[in-house]
């Protein structure tokens, strides 16, 4: 990945990922973290779910010290969320599947 691609998500995924890692933490220890999102092969944990513990990992990780598996995941966060967001529901999000699975994933609608 060439340097400016890695710039050009760095800043998408600081700006769509609005949520700290505290926020996040204490989101993924909610009963409505856990309830949504698709299951991985093994069934034990979301898809979402375990980005969102991996997107901490990435926001405790100096910039320069980022590796391409986190480079990676950064851009697939970004993806998720820009695709994810345009499916928003109508009417009031605020406890919906949709908000929950975004949050699993760092970014809070409801922030924006």
């Amino acid at each position: 990945m060439a340097e400016s691609d890695h710039q050009e998500i760095y800043e998408e995924f600081r700006s769509l990922v609005n949520m700290t890692p505290s926020e996040l933490e204490k989101w993924l220890e909610t009963e409505d973290s856990r309830s949504v999102g698709q299951k991985s092969d093994d069934g034990a944990e979301s898809v979402g779910h375990h980005s969102g513990r991996t997107i901490i990992e990435i926001k405790h990780t100096k910039k320069a010290d980022l590796t391409d598996r986190q480079w990676a995941h950064m851009q697939k966060v970004v993806g998720y969320i820009k695709r994810h967001s345009e499916q928003k529901p109508k009417g009031d999000v605020t406890e919906t599947n949709w908000r929950f699975s975004l949050m699993n994933w760092g970014h809070d609608p409801l922030k924006d």
